[in-house]
């Protein structure tokens, strides 16, 4: 720790309202390691929709203010305290997370300290853009397409289908030969998903959407949904799928609250669920965990790459989360201590 700096430069926000004038950037004490934990000096930390809802405080949970944003990035271990799995991790370029709500720091500064069991070491091909990238959104979409592999869906349909997430999935379903549904609210991200290789792509402003969706989703029997956008299209996704299907809601774009009419859910046996990677991460042992992160890294390049559109200091984070904000699907912004 001698050769660490006693301050570092952070993000901070100084309220739970989302707006510019509580955001910014401030010196701050360097945290130091605690048994079980490791500190990280960053080299790239991504925005993403959860960290949008975080600064808004629509996340799940809240940190003590001020409070430093960012839930993923990549770094160096440079320091760790006491246990087995810190030693082994100095030195290392690792991916790391601080999505925890016992995780007091965020990745949106020089350097995090962080849980060992939040750190994945990097391969020697991946990058540190990528490793920044590889937490939420290619891990999410692996578990999501595992839980439609696990239950045998043959097909299945999602909302925000042209995000970064949501064209993993894309990816990985036709990698593992799930047919996929995709719904998007712009005629641009209709082209988008085509230049993929999507095959079903719905506009949600199209005439005749529900009955289109509706007809794919019966004819190909898309039985499981993944839903990032939550308010009223839970409910016409839900509608549209075959009896018995699950929706599984990871995402609240709008802002809302799920509307369902009960009927699906009492009379055809339909159900709609809660995902956090977090608690999905929790019920797999280590050994699953490793070798499901292995198989991530594997395809950062090609299936679960994630596209840059922007990288700027922290100084400029503001900037970042407006032109981010503005149109999530067009790549994601870096921020670089």
């Amino acid at each position: 720790m001698d050769a660490i700096p006693t301050t570092m430069r952070a993000v901070l926000i100084k309220d739970y309202d989302g707006g510019p004038e509580s955001m910014t950037i401030a010196e701050v004490p360097v945290p130091r390691p605690g048994p079980g934990q490791v500190l990280v000096r960053m080299e790239a930390a991504p925005i993403n929709p959860s960290d949008v809802m975080f600064i808004q405080g629509l996340y799940g949970f809240k940190k003590p203010l001020p409070a430093i944003p960012g839930f993923e990035g990549s770094g160096t271990v440079v320091a760790a305290g006491s246990g087995m799995m810190p030693r082994v991790l100095p030195g290392r370029r690792v991916a790391c997370a601080a999505a925890a709500p016992d995780i007091v720091g965020g990745t949106w500064a020089e350097y995090l300290v962080t849980s060992a069991t939040l750190c994945v070491p990097l391969r020697k091909e991946v990058d540190m853009e990528q490793g920044a990238n590889m937490l939420v959104n290619p891990v999410t979409a692996w578990a999501l397409l595992e839980e439609a592999r696990r239950c045998g869906h043959g097909a299945v349909v999602q909302t925000a289908a042209a995000s970064a997430l949501g064209r993993m999935v894309v990816r990985l379903g036709r990698r593992f030969s799930v047919a996929t549904i995709n719904v998007v609210r712009r005629p641009e991200q209709v082209d988008l998903l085509r230049k993929e290789g999507a095959e079903h792509v719905l506009d949600v402003n199209d005439a005749g959407f529900d009955a289109k969706l509706r007809e794919l989703c019966h004819g190909l029997r898309a039985s499981i949904g993944f839903d990032a956008v939550a308010g009223e299209m839970s409910g016409r996704i839900l509608r549209a799928q075959p009896e018995g299907s699950r929706l599984l809601v990871y995402g609240a774009l709008s802002q809302e609250a799920s509307q369902v009419d009960p009927r699906s859910l009492i009379f055809e046996g339909k159900r709609l669920e809660g995902f956090w990677l977090s608690s999905w991460l929790r019920g797999k042992n280590l050994l699953d965990q490793f070798r499901m992160l292995g198989k991530v890294q594997g395809l950062l390049a090609t299936d679960l790459n994630t596209e840059i559109r922007a990288r700027l200091p922290l100084e400029e984070a503001k900037r970042g989360l407006e032109q981010y904000v503005s149109r999530m699907s067009s790549g994601k912004i870096l921020l670089l201590p």
